[in-house]
């Protein structure tokens, strides 16, 4: 396994502030798709910490069921202290690949990009085994190749030859609300499961 998958190397690039990734606010596509669901008691899980900006604007919208895992201990430890005052969000240190539960609704933000690109077919499994029947995959995806990894690219045709089997893909297109920094760069994605 490579450095860059280790909780070392996440709890490191976050201890001290190598998080080029971070938007210091909510991704303006979750936001607008968060923005459109009516049904607030699903139960969603978003995978990978971070900073924690979409978990935080799901409970201040009033979303009631809302678990984040991420398998950086300091990572994990710094999240809980943000959201000590949010009962409705739950933050697990844990492997994604051996998280257990069900859920109505996946948010991908950033954490598909910072996996090996021989993980993909496992996280596809994965997401699967996650997701109630008829659950939505929901989030971004990077639609351009980056010539240091992490965080690792890829393509429309690549994502959609790796979801479809398990995913009705409903939506898959360049976002139009991306940062700027990202314009032309991100993919809004909806998928459901078969």
């Amino acid at each position: 396994m490579s450095d860059f998958l280790t909780k070392d190397y996440w709890n490191n690039r976050y201890e001290t502030e190598q998080t080029g990734w971070d938007l210091r606010m909510v991704s303006p596509p979750l936001k607008a798709y968060v923005d459109q669901l009516t049904n607030k008691d699903i139960r969603i899980l978003i995978p990978g910490c971070g900073s924690g900006y979409e978990a935080e604007y799901l409970a201040q919208e009033g979303f009631s069921n809302i678990t984040v895992v991420d398998f950086a201990p300091s990572v994990v430890e710094n999240m809980k202290e943000k959201m000590k005052h949010l009962q409705s969000v739950q933050i697990v240190c844990d492997d994604f690949f051996k998280h257990e539960g069900k859920y109505d609704l996946i948010l991908e933000q950033t954490f598909f990009c910072a996996i090996a690109p021989s993980l993909r077919p496992r996280y596809v499994e994965k997401m699967y085994e996650l997701l109630n029947p008829s659950g939505i995959l929901a989030g971004l995806l990077f639609n351009v190749q980056f010539p240091e990894n992490p965080p690792f690219g890829g393509s429309k045709t690549e994502y959609e030859g790796l979801f479809s089997e398990k995913f009705d893909i409903k939506i898959l297109e360049t976002c139009y609300n991306s940062i700027s920094k990202r314009a032309g760069n991100e993919l809004f994605f909806k998928f459901q499961k078969k």
